[in-house]
């Protein structure tokens, strides 16, 4: 078993989901906020983990004081606002919210990771983002050594991104998520999941009945952690779904699937794109393939190595390219590699 709480191990390969990550310089384990900004109060260069799902380790690890940050607690602060520790497993909180007749997050069942990480990634699946419920992200200030409380519009979102994403200044202590007291799930506003829910889009459904059909939808793609299958060794989707303006969209010409994004630009998936590309489920690299559930996510088969994973990024991303002129970005933070 994969246990991601386990007391200090050697490998951040640990500590990932990808089971991939070389050595820490030197690894303490955070379990109250106070101590979270301790230990990273005074360190010029530090890396943070707490559910390892959304980074890519190089296999030289990280050559400094690596924190897992194993805070916990769920908490009303004030009607329908639940305030929650960074280091809260993010599907533990979702299904407590469920069960606890508080909706707006059901959507967002399955997703491995943190309650911390949510907003650096603006999280989202199945027509729901985390940015949709956040009214404030508590968080220390390295630069002014200060905790504030952020506002969504201090926070940034955007599609997979957030002022917090690729910047070390802001270390996520608390979130505070807004939810609808309810027994019923937010309007469903995802094509796929509405299908499965036998109900159009706009439809409300009972709170557990969109979460049982969410993590049904999302283990049937290999995205719902399993030790058992190889499938979910990974970081989910490796790539974000391209976004381009519309001139470009134009210009490419594809007969693809697509839909619109903010300010009229066009959103095209990426999953599409790779396999029309030449690269279809199961595609094997060096002990890593493309999932055999779901194109878009690159998987480790128990032999791989960060460089191999990788190279079947690079090899996915330049075919794309080449193909289609549509350039991939990777959705994960990559630590000590690159691609």
């Amino acid at each position: 078993m994969h246990d991601l709480s386990a007391a200090p191990q050697t490998d951040l390969s640990a500590y990932t989901t990808l089971r991939l990550g070389g050595p820490p310089g030197d690894l303490t384990v955070a379990t109250e906020t106070d101590q979270l900004v301790a230990s990273v109060r005074n360190a010029a260069s530090i890396l943070l983990l707490a559910g390892g799902s959304n980074v890519v380790i190089g296999d030289g690890g990280f050559d400094g004081p690596v924190v897992l940050i194993r805070t916990r607690g769920i908490r009303e602060v004030e009607p329908s606002v639940l305030r929650v520790a960074a280091g809260e497993p993010w599907d533990d909180f979702v299904s407590y919210a469920v069960e606890n007749g508080y909706s707006g997050l059901e959507c967002l069942s399955g997703i491995p990771g943190s309650a911390g990480a949510t907003p650096i990634q603006n999280v989202g699946a199945y027509g729901a983002e985390v940015a949709h419920t956040i009214v404030a992200v508590h968080a220390y200030d390295r630069k002014s050594d200060t905790v504030r409380a952020m506002t969504p519009e201090e926070c940034g979102f955007a599609y997979r991104a957030s002022v917090f994403k690729h910047n070390d200044r802001y270390v996520v202590l608390e979130v505070d998520f807004r939810l609808e007291r309810s027994d019923e799930s937010a309007p469903i506003r995802y094509a796929e999941l509405a299908r499965n829910l036998g109900v159009e889009a706009g439809d409300r459904v009972p709170l557990r009945q969109a979460r049982d059909t969410v993590l049904k939808l999302r283990a049937g793609k290999g995205m719902v952690l399993d030790p058992d299958d190889r499938d979910t060794w990974s970081v989910g989707s490796f790539f974000t779904n391209p976004v381009v303006s519309a001139a470009e969209w134009a210009s490419l010409g594809l007969e693809a699937p697509h839909w619109p994004a903010a300010d009229g630009s066009v959103k095209i998936p990426a999953a599409w794109l790779i396999e029309n590309a030449g690269f279809p489920k199961g595609f094997a690299g060096d002990g890593v393939s493309i999932s055999t559930k779901h194109t878009l996510a690159l998987t480790n088969r128990g032999t791989g190595t960060t460089s191999a994973l990788l190279d079947l990024a690079r090899t996915v991303r330049d075919g794309v390219r080449d193909k289609f002129g549509v350039e991939l970005h990777p959705e994960p933070v990559l630590v000590n590699c690159a691609i």
